[in-house]
């Protein structure tokens, strides 16, 4: 079976090697254009791209998929199926219907639930539990085709006993893993008329938006658990943040990060008079006063210095202690 496989980022490349590893045949692999990246702008390939070279397949990159030489192109392949996973542009409904069996996605969520473009960043950042991967129809509207499978991972709001801390990263890597193993296990069957795709329940759709620096600038007046889950979901991009004596200081975390949230008011401890936002020093820990409860700190870095665990950085700086983020 021949499959035309549309895909630009890190979320894409398992699907790929799954396919080749598969022996489908793979005419050509589109994606996005190089872009450039870092400050010195340096032209740098898509992920896809790198991947796809590497296993010796065509690559096509058009500018835009409204050029219908490039519809032509593709045509000439004579695909059976169209695979998307990640390529980060709407494919135009012309081409849907191009394959005999059509265009399937992969997206890293329990559709209808976390449509759009930062599905595992949003389900962290609202602090889910259970998340997943869906295998769906793709239509001409975004993420809304007939879903084909779905298969759910559990993700831990916070650490359990010893358990390390999941961030954004490592849920992103693993649903990418476990996305292309379904995809694989479904083409069989759907090809083949034994699956068939069940519409979504549009009513229960939820949808996600990308994420600014601006919007990874804490807020020590919620929770404990939801800032310790916009830390997960905001980093390493676009960054989770803070005001320290004017200047602009990034909260990061590790993975041996353990979330502590203590209570503002313990058995034996007066009920606390710290402002929202001051830095406590208590057992060698430093923790951060938020609207309910206590957040230990981990890694931070202050613009224009090097990234230190927030105990050096206190260790280094007396006046941190007892001062408030903004």
């Amino acid at each position: 079976m021949t499959i035309i496989f549309f895909g630009s980022s890190e979320f894409a490349v398992p699907t790929l090697r799954a396919l080749f590893n598969s022996g489908y045949s793979l005419p050509a692999v589109v994606t996005v254009p190089d872009q450039p990246v870092g400050r010195e702008h340096v032209l740098t390939p898509p992920p896809i791209k790198r991947e796809a070279e590497k296993l010796g397949l065509k690559v096509l990159q058009p500018e835009t998929l409204k050029n219908y030489d490039f519809l032509d192109e593709i045509k000439a392949l004579e695909p059976d199926l169209g695979v998307v996973a990640a390529y980060g542009k709407i494919i135009p409904e012309r081409y849907l219907n191009m394959p005999k069996h059509g265009f399937l996605n992969i997206h890293p969520s329990l559709l209808p639930k976390y449509r759009g473009p930062t599905p595992i960043q949003s389900a962290i950042l609202n602090g889910e539990t259970t998340t997943g991967v869906t295998i769906m129809v793709v239509d001409k509207e975004m993420d809304h085709g007939p879903i084909i499978r779905q298969t759910t991972y559990d993700q831990p709001a916070w650490p359990v006993g010893r358990q390390p801390t999941i961030f954004y990263k490592q849920i992103h890597d693993e649903l990418a893993e476990l996305g292309a193993k379904l995809l694989v296990e479904t083409i069989p069957d759907y090809v083949n008329g034994k699956t068939k795709p069940v519409e979504q329940d549009h009513s229960q759709a939820t949808f996600t938006k990308f994420f600014s620096r601006i919007e990874g600038h804490i807020d020590w007046s919620q929770t404990a658990g939801q800032v310790y889950n916009k830390i997960r979901a905001l980093n390493p991009e676009p960054g989770t943040w803070t005001i320290w004596r004017g200047a602009l200081m990034n909260i990061r975390g590790s993975e041996n990060w353990k979330l502590r949230i203590t209570p503002a008011y313990r058995p034996g401890r007066q009920p606390t008079t710290y402002d929202i936002g001051t830095i406590i020093k208590e057992n060698g820990k430093i923790i951060v006063e938020c609207g309910e409860g206590y957040l230990e700190l981990d890694r931070i870095l202050l613009e224009g210095k090097k990234e230190t665990s927030a105990l050096e950085f206190s260790n280094g700086h007396p006046d941190f202690i007892g001062s408030k983020f903004g």
